[in-house]
Protein backbone atom coordinates (compact mmCIF):
# COMPACT_ATOMS: atom_id res chain seq x y z
CA UNK A 1 0.00 0.00 0.00
CA UNK A 2 1.10 3.21 -0.65
CA UNK A 3 0.67 6.52 1.00
CA UNK A 4 2.26 9.95 0.53
CA UNK A 5 3.88 8.58 -2.69
CA UNK A 6 5.76 6.03 0.45
CA UNK A 7 5.39 2.38 0.56
CA UNK A 8 3.79 1.64 4.05
CA UNK A 9 4.01 -1.99 5.54
CA UNK A 10 1.58 -4.26 6.31
CA UNK A 11 -0.04 -3.67 10.12
CA UNK A 12 0.27 -7.35 10.85
CA UNK A 13 3.83 -7.95 8.96
CA UNK A 14 6.06 -9.76 11.11
CA UNK A 15 3.70 -10.88 14.26
CA UNK A 16 2.52 -14.29 13.22
CA UNK A 17 4.35 -16.31 15.47
CA UNK A 18 3.38 -13.83 18.47
CA UNK A 19 -0.26 -14.08 17.13
CA UNK A 20 -0.32 -18.00 17.06
CA UNK A 21 0.68 -17.77 20.75
CA UNK A 22 -1.70 -15.74 21.91
CA UNK A 23 -4.25 -17.61 20.24
CA UNK A 24 -3.25 -20.78 21.70
CA UNK A 25 -3.05 -19.28 25.20
CA UNK A 26 -6.70 -17.48 24.89
CA UNK A 27 -8.28 -20.59 23.64
CA UNK A 28 -6.65 -22.54 26.44
CA UNK A 29 -8.60 -20.29 28.52
CA UNK A 30 -11.50 -20.86 26.82
CA UNK A 31 -11.42 -24.32 26.85
CA UNK A 32 -10.81 -25.05 30.46
CA UNK A 33 -13.59 -22.26 31.33
CA UNK A 34 -15.67 -24.84 29.37
CA UNK A 35 -14.36 -27.72 30.93
CA UNK A 36 -15.01 -26.78 34.61
CA UNK A 37 -18.80 -26.48 33.52
CA UNK A 38 -18.05 -30.48 33.72
CA UNK A 39 -17.96 -30.31 37.11
CA UNK A 40 -21.34 -28.23 37.56
CA UNK A 41 -24.24 -29.78 39.72
CA UNK A 42 -27.68 -28.98 41.41
CA UNK A 43 -25.53 -29.58 44.74
CA UNK A 44 -22.18 -27.42 43.43
CA UNK A 45 -23.61 -25.05 41.54
CA UNK A 46 -21.52 -21.86 42.19
CA UNK A 47 -17.67 -22.81 42.03
CA UNK A 48 -17.80 -24.35 38.49
CA UNK A 49 -19.75 -21.95 37.11
CA UNK A 50 -17.99 -19.26 38.92
CA UNK A 51 -14.83 -20.09 37.68
CA UNK A 52 -15.81 -21.43 33.90
CA UNK A 53 -16.98 -17.35 33.81
CA UNK A 54 -13.89 -15.83 35.35
CA UNK A 55 -12.26 -17.66 32.47
CA UNK A 56 -13.76 -16.99 29.56
CA UNK A 57 -14.21 -13.50 30.56
CA UNK A 58 -10.40 -13.19 30.39
CA UNK A 59 -10.05 -14.76 27.31
CA UNK A 60 -12.28 -12.28 25.64
CA UNK A 61 -11.48 -9.29 27.90
CA UNK A 62 -7.96 -9.58 27.77
CA UNK A 63 -7.20 -9.62 24.01
CA UNK A 64 -10.05 -7.02 23.32
CA UNK A 65 -9.12 -4.51 25.90
CA UNK A 66 -5.74 -4.73 27.23
CA UNK A 67 -3.75 -6.11 23.69
CA UNK A 68 -6.30 -4.40 21.17
CA UNK A 69 -5.04 -0.89 22.98
CA UNK A 70 -2.20 -0.17 20.67
CA UNK A 71 -4.44 0.34 17.48
CA UNK A 72 -6.06 2.97 18.88
CA UNK A 73 -7.02 5.56 16.40
CA UNK A 74 -5.13 8.35 18.01
CA UNK A 75 -2.09 6.55 18.03
CA UNK A 76 -2.62 5.66 14.21
CA UNK A 77 -2.77 9.36 13.95
CA UNK A 78 -0.04 10.10 15.81
CA UNK A 79 2.20 7.56 14.30
CA UNK A 80 1.20 8.64 10.91
CA UNK A 81 1.93 12.23 11.61
CA UNK A 82 5.43 11.78 12.98
CA UNK A 83 5.95 9.37 9.78
CA UNK A 84 5.19 12.20 7.79
CA UNK A 85 7.30 14.83 9.36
Amino acid sequence: MYSNGKNTAHSGEGRLVGNIVNFVIFFALFAAGIYTLGYWTLEVAWWPTLVSFALMFLAFAIPMHLMGRAEKAEDLVAAANAHQN
